[in-house]
């Protein structure tokens, strides 16, 4: 299955570094500053219906989260919330900017070891500052022959990129833990893919069900790698 295989693809987030949890410890705060105004479960489920309505406007990334927070929080106080309270907000959302980097285990030793074998590139999404520099404080740049920031994960982004690569795609391996975005427009072009299931994941990404297909494998650890390949 994986024996044409040229260039491997790693997602970042949750893949390489932890991100989700630093998320949803942000959204713990935000919700428990507004609970003066709503039930905390209410203004979770009113911050993700905000979210998935701002993608098209901000992407993906911290500072569209931030923005979401702020407009829900308008929303969902009727304009009530306090100045004092919108820059808890935002300071709490600026941590998002700023978190230290930690590497999943045995990341960079995997890495290390493919690096002579294929070609390895870094394929995210988010915003581009934001994504830029969490992989320079990650170390791990020295890795990849690419660096791949896209707006979103879809069909035509993969195609644009095996084509300025140059490669086809059964050349192709990705790797990531998000079968919306790591999985399941990698197959349907034609590529392979391995998924690496982290402990927790966003809403957005987790409302989709494994593929029956020959075309993927599920690792539970990132060195499960080195014995497939």
């Amino acid at each position: 299955m994986l024996s044409q295989i040229k260039i491997i693809g790693f997602d970042a987030d949750d893949t390489l570094w932890v991100n989700e949890p630093f998320y949803q410890d942000v959204e713990k705060e935000f919700c428990h500053i507004l609970k003066p105004y709503r039930h905390e479960k209410e203004t979770s489920e009113e911050l993700f219906k905000t979210e998935i309505q701002n993608l098209e406007i901000y992407g993906y990334g911290a500072k569209g989260f931030i923005l979401s927070m702020v407009e829900t929080a308008l929303r969902e106080t009727n304009g009530k919330i306090t100045p004092a309270e919108i820059s808890s907000i935002i300071e709490a959302g600026k941590t998002l900017l700023t978190m230290p980097i930690q590497l999943l285990d045995e990341v960079e030793e995997v890495l290390q070891k493919l690096q002579g074998r294929y070609k390895l590139i870094l394929v995210t999404k988010g915003d581009l500052l934001d994504q830029e520099q969490k992989l320079q404080k990650s170390g791990l740049s020295r890795y990849f022959h690419h660096i791949e920031i896209m707006s979103d994960k879809h069909e035509n982004n993969y195609k644009k990129l095996l084509a300025h690569l140059e490669i086809e795609p059964h050349q192709f391996l990705m790797v990531g833990n998000s079968i919306k975005s790591d999985i399941l427009p990698v197959i349907n072009i034609g590529a392979k893919a391995i998924h690496i299931p982290f402990e927790v994941t966003w809403q957005h990404e987790s409302n989709h069900s494994a593929p029956d297909s020959e075309t993927f494998i599920t690792v539970s650890e990132i060195s499960e790698i080195l014995n497939i390949l």
